[in-house]
C-alpha cells in the first residue's frame, strides 16, 4: 500500500531558519510547501513532486488563503505549519512610526493567525496537526532599547502560539513557539562577529523533533540561546 507523505507549510523559507527547516523536512521525506515573497526553487530540491514554491507576503492579507489553496490543490492535505516569516526594525519605542509598528505586528502576529485559520480544517483532519511558531528570545525579554518594538511584536507571537495550543488541543493539534536568540543568518550578518551563534540547522532539528512528537508530548515553548543570559 502506498503511503502518502505528510505535508508541511513553511513561511519565510527562502533563507535562514526557514530554508534550513524546509530542507530538513524535505530530506526526511515530507512534501514541503514553501511560502516566499520572491518564489525560488531551492537548489537542494531534486523532486518537484514533493515540492511547491508559492508567493507569500505577510503584508498581503490575501496571501495566506491563496497559499493554502495551492498547497491543497497539489498535495491534498496539510499536517504541519511553520510560521517563520519575520522582519526586524531596530528603533526604540518612541522613534518607531505607526506604520513600522503595524508592519511588524502584521508579519509576526496577524499573518500567522490568518495562515493557521486557513489551514485549520486540514490540521484538525490530520488528528495530529502540528504548528511551530518561530518567536524569539525577544518573545521573553526586552534585550535593549532598539529591540523594544520588535519585542512587543514577538511577545504577541508567543501568545499566539499559546492560543493555538489551547484552541487546537482537543483536536490533536500541538503548537509550540521556538524562541531563538542569535542565529547565524543573513538577518544578523555582521552583528557581533565574535559571537558563536546558533546554526539555523539546529533550529530545524528542534522543529522536526516537535512535529514528529506524539500527541502525548505537548511542549509550549523552547527558548534557544548561544550564550549564558540570566534565565536563558
Amino acid at each position: 500500500m502506498t503511503v502518502t507523505p505528510q505535508v508541511i507549510m513553511i513561511s519565510g523559507s527562502a533563507r535562514g531558519m526557514g530554508a534550513a527547516i524546509a530542507r530538513k523536512f524535505y530530506d526526511e521525506g515530507w512534501n514541503v510547501s514553501l511560502g516566499m515573497r520572491t518564489p525560488k526553487t531551492p537548489e537542494w530540491a531534486i523532486d518537484d513532486d514533493r515540492l511547491l514554491v508559492v508567493h507569500y507576503d505577510g503584508l498581503d492579507s490575501s496571501s495566506e488563503a491563496s497559499w493554502v489553496a495551492q498547497t491543497l490543490a497539489k498535495f491534498r492535505r496539510i499536517d504541519a505549519v511553520v510560521a517563520n516569516a519575520g522582519i526586524g526594525i531596530w528603533k526604540n519605542i518612541i522613534e518607531i512610526s505607526d506604520q513600522e509598528m503595524d508592519d511588524m505586528l502584521e508579519v509576526h502576529v496577524k499573518s500567522p493567525r490568518r495562515l493557521m485559520a486557513a489551514a485549520w480544517d486540514m490540521l484538525v483532519a490530520s488528528g495530529r496537526g502540528r504548528v511551530v511558531v518561530i518567536g524569539s528570545l525577544s518573545s521573553k525579554r526586552v534585550y535593549d532599547s532598539d529591540s523594544g518594538p520588535y519585542a512587543v511584536s514577538k511577545f504577541a507571537t508567543l501568545a499566539l502560539a499559546h492560543s493555538i495550543r489551547h484552541t487546537g488541543f482537543e483536536h490533536g493539534i500541538r503548537a509550540t513557539a521556538i524562541c531563538p536568540g542569535f542565529v547565524r543568518t543573513d538577518m544578523v550578518e555582521g552583528m557581533m562577529p565574535e559571537l558563536n551563534m546558533t546554526p539555523p540547522q539546529e533550529i530545524a532539528r528542534i522543529a522536526y523533533f516537535l512535529v514528529m512528537s506524539p500527541n502525548e508530548v505537548s511542549i509550549s515553548e523552547i527558548p534557544v540561546n548561544c550564550r549564558a543570559e540570566e534565565s536563558f
